[in-house]
């Protein structure tokens, strides 16, 4: 369980530099009673986040109403990969509401036939057939039941097997969360399906068996068997780390999925639209599922989400039977549409596969000077994460972590609350349209707040 931050205003060193500013204690004591409205008016788990009342958002930087200015390194949750209020994207929202069109249900609309034929366009060859959601939980959801549809069409009622990860996080609806990983966020659950299970992921620090015997001998150990399987769902990066499966690995699971007729589908809802240097981060491993889910990067701003898949897959429902009220809303899909095409015309991708070594060798630096502390780092593309840990042990420390986010923050650098299995990762994702100065900034107040949060244990 994650940690509130303080909302008492702190006196903290002034900053100013090219992309920071912070010129008054933090929070600001005018921004106080909005976040006392909040917390009594919200439940508790809307807190946990540094205590900040954003006021606007421009590219890759955060502002309140006080004058103080943030280095934005959340993304929104890996939301705004084009940028904050990109001006394509603003416009496009903009005509879209001036149009008068603000919702058409399943009934067809403009915005919403481009948007799936670009999709369909930027996904592998065979992946043609677009379902638009709002959610990523949602589109889980979704792959989750057409995997196990599929499993009944070809292998009857006993093929309904769902394999995910152990620390996989597929979103908090109840089919996504039982196959997630996370074990603590499973508790209300009580009666989880004894058909969904969740397989050791072979990250190479929780799990040092990385083979993909240690796979099979999993599900022999539940009592599945490949014809009672229906689908595997993987994260094509588990988000707690960035953890990247071996590239064999995962070709030999792609494989077995294939021989056996078992549905394969990589979660890119945090992943995809350039976030690690590909387009989509399967691409990686050379590999190309039956389903992909995404969402977040897919718009840059409004709630949009979709699930993109082989046709036999995704056409087992007749018509009116597989639909959702939002879907396709033509104000999203007018945000996606531009989102999408700024990524790709502007190379966003490829500058975010420029500063990997940046991300990662910065990361590496510190990890070097607290061996310790800092278990772990990894960074593919514009995602990084540095695991905590308590001294010399494999033990993660969710406080040390926590305590270099706040730091961090009163420095003019937003990341949010810390993230992974047991809150012990600082989580690294700024927009796609970082330039080099900023992410070398970054990292330099990373390093510093690290410092000073190991020295105060």
């Amino acid at each position: 369980m994650g940690k509130e931050y303080n909302i008492i205003p702190k006196t903290v060193p002034r900053v100013e530099t090219k992309y920071r500013r912070v010129a008054s204690p933090l929070p600001h004591p005018d921004s106080v009673p909005l976040l006392e409205k909040l917390r009594q008016f919200e439940p508790i788990s809307m807190r946990g986040m540094p205590p900040l009342v954003w006021d606007r958002a421009e590219d890759i930087q955060i502002y309140d109403k006080y004058g103080n200015r943030w280095l934005d390194w959340s993304s929104g949750v890996l939301v705004t990969n084009a940028g904050h209020a990109a001006p394509e994207i603003s416009q496009a929202i903009v005509d879209q509401v001036h149009s008068g069109l603000l919702h058409s249900y399943v009934f067809g609309n403009e915005k919403r036939a481009a948007l799936v034929e670009c999709l369909a366009g930027v996904a592998p060859e065979g992946l043609k057939k677009v379902f638009l959601l709002t959610t990523g939980s949602e589109a889980t959801e979704c792959a989750i039941k057409l995997s196990r549809a599929h499993g009944i069409k070809v292998g009857g009622n006993k093929k309904i097997g769902i394999i995910g990860w152990e620390r996989g996080f597929h979103g908090r609806t109840l089919g996504s969360q039982q196959a997630g990983g996370m074990a603590g966020q499973k508790s209300w659950i009580v009666n989880e399906d004894p058909a969904i299970m969740t397989a050791p992921f072979p990250d190479g620090f929780w799990q040092t068996d990385t083979s993909f015997d240690a796979f099979l001998a999993a599900v022999e150990a539940r009592g599945m068997k490949p014809e009672n399987v229906a689908g595997v769902i993987m994260e094509s990066y588990q988000g707690v780390g960035p953890d990247f499966a071996p590239v064999e690995f995962v070709r030999q699971l792609a494989e077995w999925c294939r021989k056996h007729q078992i549905v394969l589908t990589f979660d890119e809802v945090q992943a995809g639209f350039g976030r690690t240097g590909k387009f989509w981060a399967f691409e990686h491993y050379g590999v190309t599922p039956d389903i992909i889910c995404c969402g977040k990067g897919i718009s840059s701003s409004l709630p949009l989400s979709a699930v993109i898949g082989r046709e036999s897959i995704m056409d087992q429902f007749g018509p009116g039977s597989m639909t959702s009220t939002h879907t396709g809303n033509p104000v999203c899909c007018a945000a996606a549409l531009a989102s999408v095409q700024k990524i790709i015309r502007e190379d966003l991708t490829g500058n975010a596969a420029r500063l990997e070594s940046t991300l990662l060798e910065g990361l590496r630096q510190i990890q070097k000077k607290h061996p310790d502390y800092i278990g772990y780092v990894s960074a593919r593309g514009l995602v990084g994460g540095m695991q905590t840990m308590v001294k010399g042990k494999k033990e993660p420390n969710h406080d040390l972590a926590h305590n270099i986010i706040e730091r961090c923050f009163h420095k003019g650098l937003l990341l949010f609350a810390p993230v992974g299995a047991w809150g012990q990762t600082v989580k690294i994702a700024p927009p796609l349209t970082i330039p080099l100065d900023a992410l070398q900034d970054g990292l330099a107040v990373l390093a510093e707040a690290t410092d000073e949060a190991i020295a105060a244990l």
